[in-house]
């Protein structure tokens, strides 16, 4: 069955599953982020965005080796801020393609897209956005990106909540109450075929 799992693992970590092969991106480290409980976590590769400690920890990732990987992989580079890096240094894009379908993890996105950026993202199936702000794109960038590129899926990533998440960053609400098609799950992981309708997932934690 043509089909991508999207898992959410907390903050900006993801598992992204097709033909039972898995690519974590973004793995934070223990006690790097707020309320999180440490990860311990399987796949057969692992993407960063960046070195930081809540998003380049491959030592939590037991990497298996398995036979070839069913996604085609694109990059864009971008800046961790608005000011070229020279504040928080690179970020980059990582795009996985399979079974026709395009997943974007965005990473600590920011600052704004170029047009060129844009047009390499129009095409994706799911979006998967920082809202918090702060150290990121905040709500409002993230919303302007999302209504520019249109993606069928948006999951926002890299808030706070009651639970969890640096002080300093925005709310989910921050984000979700400018969304109209707002779907909150009660599992971590969406399913994603060329029959998902059009949403804003919000997953939940354990």
């Amino acid at each position: 069955m043509n089909q991508i799992l999207i898992k959410w693992n907390g903050h900006s970590c993801f598992s992204v599953t097709a033909d039972d092969y898995t690519i974590v991106l973004d793995p934070y480290a223990p006690d790097s982020v707020p309320g999180l409980p440490a990860l311990s976590l399987t796949a057969n590769r692992v993407l960063c965005s960046h070195t930081h400690r809540d998003h380049g920890c491959t030592d939590v990732v037991t990497v298996e080796e398995k036979g070839a990987c069913p996604f085609a992989i694109h990059t864009i580079d971008t800046f961790h801020d608005d000011a070229k890096g020279t504040l928080r240094g690179s970020n980059r894009i990582h795009i996985l393609e399979a079974y026709g379908m395009r997943v974007a993890h965005l990473g600590d996105l920011g600052c704004s897209l170029t047009s060129e950026q844009e047009e390499q993202l129009k095409a994706v199936e799911a979006i998967l956005i920082p809202v918090g702000g702060y150290y990121t794109i905040d709500a409002d960038q993230a919303f302007a990106i999302v209504s520019s590129l249109n993606p069928r899926v948006v999951i926002p990533m890299h808030y706070r909540s009651d639970r969890f998440g640096y002080p300093v960053i925005g709310r989910l609400e921050a984000f979700t109450g400018h969304c109209m098609d707002v779907v909150t799950y009660d599992t971590d992981t969406l399913v994603l075929t060329p029959e998902t309708e059009k949403q804003t997932a919000v997953l939940s934690l354990a």
